[in-house]
Formats: C-alpha cells, sequence, structure tokens
C-alpha cells in the first residue's frame, strides 16, 4: 500500500513540474471607484517606527493623583502599542508603517480599526492612522478588501468569497473620528472612495435577497459565540442568517459615508446608500426585533428569530436604530445582573444564555475591549451618560486590577471574576480601556475638532487632568454631575 501513494505521489510531482497551473476566467467586476483609490499605487513609507522612549515625550500625560495604578496602566498600554510597530517590507508590499494586533503575525481589518480609536491619541507620536493604508493598497479591482494579511508576504489568508473572508465594516469609523479629531478633509477625500467601493462590494456579495447582510463567527470577529442553528458550523458557515451586527454595521457604514459625501461634496455618490440605509433600519425594526424580550436578534431563514442575546445587538445603539418608546426596555439588558450586568461588564454574551461561560470562554462570555468601547459609544449617542459612566467605571477598575495583579493587559477578561484571558500584554485593541476609555468616559473630555467644540462631562470627584492634551479646540461646554 505504501509503495502505491509513493508511486501516485512520485506521478503527482512529474505532472506538477511539467504542466502549467490551471489558469482560471477572473469574473471580477470592476468598480470605477477602484481606479481613483491612490493607495493602490502609492509609493511605499519606508520610515523605520520611533521607539516609546524616543516620543514618550509627544503623548499625552494624564493626572490622576489618587488612581497612580491607572496611569501606570496608561503608561504600559503605549509601551505595548510602540513595541508592535512595524515597517513595511519589500515582501509584503504594504505602503505604511503600521501598528498589528500582537495576536499572529497578520493585520486584522476590525482589530486595526479599533486600535487607530485608541491610537489618534499618539496621533503627534505616530501615525497609528496609516495602518488601514495598507488595506485600502491591497483592495481587488472590484472593491473586495481581506479582512486578514500576512505581515511576512502580503498574502491574503482567505479567498474572497469564503463568508469569513472580510468585515466587520467598521474602517469608516476609524477615519471619520480622526476627521473629527483632526479635521484633515485631504485624507477624508484620499479614504472615501476606497471605502464607498469597499461598502459597495459588500452590497452585491454579503446580502440576502431581502436586503439583509451575513457573515459568519469569524467573519463578524466573534469567532466561537454560538449563534447559528445546530448543523452549522458556528466560526465558519454563515448558516442562511441574517446577522444582526454585521447588518447594524452597514447602517452605521452607510451614515459615515454620506456624512464625508458631504463634507466633499460628492453627495450624488450615495444617493443609493441613502436608500439602504432607510430600507435596512425598517428591517432590522420589523424584522430582528422582539417585541416580548425588547432585544435585536440574529434571523434565521425560516423567519425565526435567534433566542441568544449577543452584544453584537447593541451596535443599534451606536447606529441609532433604537425607536425611543424601545430605548428603556433594551438598555435595561445592560444593567440586568442576570444578563450583561455582571462583575465585569460587558459579557458578549449574556449570561442567562445555556452557552454562557462565566470564565469567559472567548466569546461566549468574554468581557472585550472593543465591543465594550462600541456599547459606550452606543449609550452616548442616546444620552445615556450616567450608564455609560458606570459602565465604564467598572471595565477600567477590572482591567487594571488584573494589570496590578498580573502586570499585563490582556486579550480579554472574565466576566464573572476578575481575570484575564488567553494573550497576555495584547495592545491590541486592549489599550482602548486605559487610553480612550480613560479619557473620554472616566474624565469625560469628547472632542469635536472641525466644530471647534469640546464637551467636559465631569463625574469624577477626584483631582484630574491632562497635559499635552493632543487636539485643539477653543470652545467648550461642560456638565458637572456630583
Amino acid at each position: 500500500m505504501r509503495s502505491i501513494c509513493n508511486l501516485t505521489f512520485i506521478s503527482l510531482l512529474i505532472l506538477s513540474q511539467s504542466s502549467p497551473a490551471q489558469i482560471y476566467y477572473d469574473t471580477s467586476v470592476p468598480n470605477p471607484l477602484v481606479k481613483e483609490n491612490t493607495f493602490i499605487k502609492k509609493l511605499p513609507d519606508t520610515a523605520q517606527p520611533p521607539s516609546f522612549e524616543g516620543i514618550r515625550s509627544k503623548l499625552p500625560e494624564p493626572i490622576w493623583p489618587k488612581r497612580k495604578d491607572v496611569i501606570n496602566c496608561y503608561w504600559n498600554a503605549w509601551q505595548i502599542a510602540f513595541s508592535n510597530l512595524h515597517s513595511v517590507t519589500k515582501e509584503n508590499k504594504f505602503v505604511a508603517p503600521y501598528i498589528d494586533a500582537a495576536f499572529n503575525d497578520h493585520i486584522f481589518m476590525w482589530d486595526s480599526t479599533f486600535m487607530l480609536l485608541f491610537g489618534r491619541y499618539g496621533h503627534h507620536a505616530f501615525n497609528f492612522q496609516g495602518t488601514l493604508d495598507n488595506f485600502y493598497s491591497s483592495q481587488h479591482k472590484d472593491g473586495y478588501i481581506s479582512r486578514e494579511i500576512a505581515e511576512s508576504s502580503g498574502a491574503e489568508i482567505f479567498e474572497k468569497f469564503d463568508p469569513s473572508s472580510t468585515g466587520p465594516n467598521v474602517m469608516p469609523w476609524a477615519e471619520w473620528e480622526y476627521y473629527l479629531n483632526f479635521n484633515d478633509r485631504d485624507r477624508l477625500n484620499a479614504v472615501f472612495t476606497p471605502l464607498l467601493a469597499y461598502y459597495q462590494w459588500l452590497r452585491i456579495y454579503r446580502c440576502w435577497p431581502d436586503g439583509s447582510y451575513y457573515s459568519s463567527g469569524w467573519g463578524c470577529g466573534m469567532d466561537n459565540q454560538p449563534r447559528v442553528q445546530s448543523g452549522f458550523d458556528p466560526r465558519f458557515s454563515h448558516a442562511f442568517m441574517s446577522w444582526i451586527d454585521t447588518t447594524l454595521q452597514q447602517i452605521f457604514a452607510g451614515k459615515i459615508l454620506i456624512q464625508m459625501a458631504e463634507r466633499l461634496n460628492r453627495q450624488h455618490e450615495v444617493k443609493e446608500v441613502g436608500l439602504e440605509i432607510k430600507q435596512l433600519t425598517d428591517y432590522v425594526d420589523k424584522n430582528m426585533w422582539d417585541e416580548h424580550t425588547a432585544f435585536f436578534y440574529d434571523r434565521f431563514r425560516d423567519g425565526k428569530l435567534s433566542k441568544v442575546k449577543s452584544v453584537a445587538a447593541y451596535w443599534a445603539l451606536l447606529v441609532e436604530a433604537v425607536p425611543q418608546e424601545d430605548l428603556k426596555n433594551f438598555i435595561a439588558h445592560l444593567e440586568n445582573p442576570d444578563e450583561f450586568a455582571r462583575l465585569h461588564r460587558v459579557p458578549t454574551l449574556s449570561a442567562d444564555d445555556p452557552g454562557y461561560n462565566p470564565e469567559g470562554g472567548y466569546w461566549r462570555g468574554g468581557v472585550w475591549a472593543p465591543t465594550t468601547y462600541m456599547v459606550l459609544r452606543g449609550l452616548t449617542k442616546y444620552k445615556q451618560d450616567s450608564l455609560a459612566h458606570e459602565i465604564a467605571v467598572n471595565h477600567l477598575d477590572n482591567v487594571v486590577k488584573v494589570f496590578n495583579q498580573t502586570g499585563s493587559l490582556w486579550e480579554n477578561h472574565a466576566p464573572d471574576q476578575v481575570k484575564g484571558n488567553d494573550h497576555k500584554d495584547l495592545v491590541g485593541w486592549s489599550g482602548l480601556v486605559p487610553i480612550s476609555v480613560l479619557f473620554e468616559y472616566i474624565f469625560g473630555i469628547r472632542p469635536n475638532v472641525p466644530e471647534n467644540t469640546i464637551v467636559w462631562d465631569i463625574r469624577t470627584k477626584d483631582e484630574f487632568g491632562i497635559r499635552k492634551y493632543p487636539l485643539s479646540v477653543t470652545s467648550f461646554s461642560s456638565s458637572f454631575c456630583a
């Protein structure tokens, strides 16, 4: 038997050496917008990223005398982040120095987006925003962008039409935040076309006939949540399901693209986006909301709703897709200790779900920096500032307690005990907690540079402040809550 196998292998080897590779037709339909993508032909920036020691003086300096442990955690986050900066190589054909996720030797679409959301506070020290240039420069002629790219070779990790190949569509969020913080109109103009082309690709290739969107466990970024029906792989299958987060993220991306178009006087290019936003918002309200439990759910192909209460539903806050009459009951789940108000808030899976893991179980209850930050920003949209502050204080305190115990920031945290899980020294998106959450929700400082305003929502009673705050505005409004 072994000799037959060897003979077969040798025969295949000879054929592979003597026969040309199979040639496939390229069935991609070019999107004219991709021709305007200037990142594709951008010359690589070969500069070496700075060291933390060399640029520390350019970073903002938080002051909180009563919480020196928080300040120590803050500086540790930056130190680890700067150790994860890399320059471009001839092999990967990247175009800009970048921060990686510190997870493996790949860059990830949604990890990078969330890293930029704290990286903007270090913009004067390093251009974290350039990380996304390496995704835009790899855009296919039909608008597709891979979600995961190898740093060693620039190879895309997934086949294009695999349900796990791309997403979540959150890159517009990071670009819009940078615009609101730095008012860089040239950058906004440069990213608008690749982002719109990518949005259009998703509309063609990730959309069901009823208009809703699909992904997979890996594609939505929450790898092992028990969201799909029995018989489907929770990691890799779309399960013929309408995915609540993917559908809401398309609304979110569309709304940002419309705002970009208005600033750039390109409204004529997003008329269909506006129509889809209305259609999707109506669809979510009518087909993915359960009145009895006051929650948004994934929808199966037979029209039934899932019973899994996932943090994915809270993208509805950020999208402003929750009707005012439903808001109180929807956010009540965040305050229910039997669901999302655990020892460490906010778990990614409700504690009353049979699949919930009190130790975290990765996305089966783990508390993750990006999803909790998403919840906080969504609560801000609905002016639920007291609840946002309460969750932020809980989240920061638990992360810092683990830091005090271990000297490390972790990939995620247990919801029912003070414990870090999986990868340690992960910055990575975990830098959101001691940087963005500290500035925006503990100190309560939220800027809007194009409008030249800053909101200072003061709820922390201790002495605190920030030296070298990186964003310049001349007027502010403040609220004080004793």
